[in-house]
């Protein structure tokens, strides 16, 4: 695979690929310098002007910030010379692009060369000001000149007071006609600041846009990490906890130097022998350039892992981002849906692989009436109708979303291993939109015992569409989708009452619980390709179920960089949940750190449940979990089911709860998927860890050790 990967890098073509900028920018600086040097290059200025936009971008999208500003200087430089005048779309398009390289060289000098735990969270405070202003004073100059020739474009405007913010002026020095007033930015409830200790442990990767798995791959109940960026020569990266507040870096001992790329990542035991494996997604975004294949990590179980893609079945080439593994058939072993993009010109259906015990895998979507086809975004696997047929739902960007409802095998001997049937009912349902939409998930946001549904808008014309959904202005942007679970089969569109009619432009996005208090939160990666979506990741805070409230600007998570994979996990056995963040973009040069919040803890009581399937996967991945707690206020249930969350990341498959104020543990029961079986266990504590095997009667006690991160982890700055 890694010779494979490694063809695939050498061969990828710079004039085909829109993120291999360094190459392209090389190639047209070639040809710009190529034209100067010939006599009368003056004659043909429409060429010339071409070859130095054309240059100045590419650099930009490199990286080289410095060197853009200048090509965009002379590019300037050569229209006033000449006296050759754009059109107004093309000069705004000139000037836009001059304001981001100031902009890009600014983030560069400072977010990321003298970079601390302020840097780039927006509102911007005292320690994210830019020590070196050179950067966004130049953008400054020319979102003025922009904004003086179309002061009503609402994205210059965004940028503007993002500028002044870098340089602590804002709001006292930004024009009033364009301030954005800093009230907007104001959380909703007060969740306490989680910092960003990434640096002191080593997991600050400055990298593209990626994903992460955090899960325990050794089997020794800390929670280790899997790290992946997208470039064609990103190293997958792989990190063992040390249960004492490090972690060591276990990439080459493990096997894994030459597996590289990987967008996204999705973690499950495919083989139930108790370790737990990973499936590497390629060639997103890529286009006819993106027919990568993916991979499927066997772990050994002695701290190696094995690419056995080819032998299990699973090598195909398509761009794809995301994939779900569950057992669609209930036979005791996980199967996966591979959601694989098409574009006009290039057709790439998605895959069904049926698990066949063995260790392969046979590709069935055809015949089990699966016909998801499109620009697929995300795919996610959940009982909506509690039938015991895992369903999936499949989020597209620009097409209606698919929900596959799950109808058994198609004979009537109803075997396990025969043809399958999936119906289509999203339109049925009501529940196809947002139709542009980017990550979506099954999740019981109401602790009701019924999957609800949510899948994040991803349509807008620029920044300025969530700039005006701030600022409450129309914009016509796509908004987020909240579908309540009717618990009959059908869903309810709750969008607005809960809070989330915003616009929220994700990329990914994941769910776990910020306060311990047993209702499900949202973060939300936001962003897009193009370097002026400068706009902040998002933290709603799910309030007991019946609405979300944003705690972005008070828990310090609204970075403005790219946010890509997410994962919630309790790293340090403290009882709450830590969050790492994979941080960056798609252009080569749109990198920047990765983060790790530390959660400050909220004084609520937890349970964790490790579940091990016999009849039911060994993963237990779709099992369904009822804890009922007694509290000052009466007795309560919360609801989980096993999975490893949302989109663009992976939170462990051992779940942990969070339960508020419990005065104790009533009860657990479980519902395993395969048997069918009921069981229910009650004398658990809490504050504590067990597992549970599908069938025994009495949970095992995990004996966890709290550890704290080293006070040198709390360090503000890079060196």
């Amino acid at each position: 695979m890694a010779e494979r990967l490694e063809q695939i890098a050498r061969e990828a073509d710079p004039l085909q690929n829109p993120f291999l900028n360094r190459r392209a920018a090389e190639i047209f600086g070639g040809e710009l310098r190529e034209a100067l040097a010939k006599p009368g290059a003056a004659s043909a200025p429409a060429k010339m002007v071409g070859l130095h936009y054309k240059c100045a971008y590419e650099l930009l999208n490199a990286g080289e910030s410095e060197k853009a500003v200048q090509q965009f200087l002379q590019l300037i430089d050569f229209m006033k010379t000449n006296r050759i005048a754009l059109t107004g779309d093309k000069a705004a398009l000139v000037r836009m692009n001059a304001a981001t390289a100031f902009l890009r060289l600014g983030e560069q000098e400072n977010c990321l060369a003298n970079h601390t735990t302020a840097s780039c969270i927006m509102p911007i405070q005292p320690g994210g000001f830019h020590r070196i202003p050179r950067g966004s004073r130049g953008a400054i100059t020319f979102l003025m000149e922009h904004l003086e020739q179309d002061p009503n474009d609402l994205r210059a405007g965004w940028l503007l007071n993002l500028a002044y913010m870098t340089l602590g002026e804002h709001p006292n020095n930004v024009p009033q006609k364009f301030l954005i007033p800093p009230k907007v930015f104001a959380s909703e409830y007060d969740i306490k600041r989680f910092p960003d200790i990434s640096r002191g442990l080593g997991l600050d990767f400055n990298d593209l846009a990626g994903s992460v798995v955090m899960d325990d791959f050794d089997n020794d109940n800390d929670l280790d990490l899997m790290i992946s960026a997208m470039g064609l020569r990103d190293q997958l990266r792989f990190f063992l906890n040390n249960g004492n507040g490090t972690f060591t870096d276990r990439t080459k001992e493990a096997g894994l130097i030459g597996e590289v790329g990987g967008l996204n990542m999705v973690q499950a035991d495919y083989n139930n022998d108790g370790h737990i494996d990973v499936l590497v997604l390629r060639g997103a975004w890529f286009e006819k350039q993106g027919h990568h294949p993916d991979s499927l990590l066997r772990n050994n179980g002695n701290g190696t892992f094995d690419d056995v893609t080819e032998e299990a079945g699973l090598l195909s080439f398509h761009p794809s981002q995301t994939a779900s593994w569950f057992d669609f058939n209930n036979d005791g072993w996980l199967d996966v849906f591979i959601g694989n993009e098409s574009v006009p010109g290039d057709t790439n259906r998605c895959e069904l692989f049926r698990n066949n015990g063995n260790g392969t895998f046979t590709e069935c979507a055809a015949e089990s009436g699966i016909d998801a086809l499109g620009l697929i975004k995300s795919v996610h696997s959940g009982d909506y109708n509690n039938d015991g047929w895992p369903d999936f739902y499949v989020s597209c960007r620009g097409q209606p979303n698919y929900l596959y409802r799950n109808d058994g095998p198609q004979s009537a001997d109803k075997s396990a291993k025969g043809a399958w049937q999936f119906t289509n009912v999203a339109k049925e349902l009501g529940v196809f939109a947002p139709v542009f939409s980017f990550p979506s998930w099954f999740f019981d946001y109401d602790n009701d015992g019924w999957l609800d549904l949510f899948s994040c808008g991803y349509g807008v014309k620029n920044a300025g569409s969530v700039a005006a959904d701030y600022l409450g202005l129309p914009h016509g942007a796509e908004r987020a989708r909240l579908y309540h679970n009717n618990r009959d089969g059908t869903f309810t569109d709750v969008t607005k009452s809960a809070g989330l009619y915003r616009v929220l432009l994700a990329m990914s996005g994941n769910f776990g619980d910020l306060d311990s208090d047993g209702f499900l939160d949202i973060y939300l990666g936001t962003g897009a390709p193009d370097l002026t979506m400068l706009i902040p990741n998002r933290m709603m805070r799910n309030d007991a179920g019946q609405r979300f409230q944003d705690v972005t600007t008070s828990g310090g998570f609204g970075n403005v960089q790219k946010g890509h994979g997410i994962a919630f996990g309790d790293l340090d056995h403290d009882g709450d949940q830590d969050i790492y963040t994979s941080i960056g973009g798609a252009y080569e040069g749109d990198v920047y750190y990765n983060a790790l919040f530390e959660n400050p803890g909220h004084g609520n009581d937890w349970l964790k449940l490790k579940l091990v399937g016999v009849k039911s996967n060994r993963a237990a991945i779709g099992a369904r979990i009822k804890v009922t707690v007694d509290t000052p206020a009466g007795k309560r249930a919360i609801y989980k089911t096993v999975n490893s969350g949302g989109t663009f990341g992976c939170s462990p498959l051992r779940q942990e709860f969070g339960l508020g104020q419990a005065k104790s543990i009533e009860s657990v029961e479980i519902w395993w998927p395969t048997s069918g079986m009921r069981q229910l266990l009650t004398g658990l504590e809490k504050n504590r860890c067990y597992s549970v095997r599908e069938g025994q009667t009495n949970a095992t006690r995990i004996a966890l050790t709290t550890f704290k991160f080293p006070s040198s982890v709390h360090a503000h700055h890079h060196q």
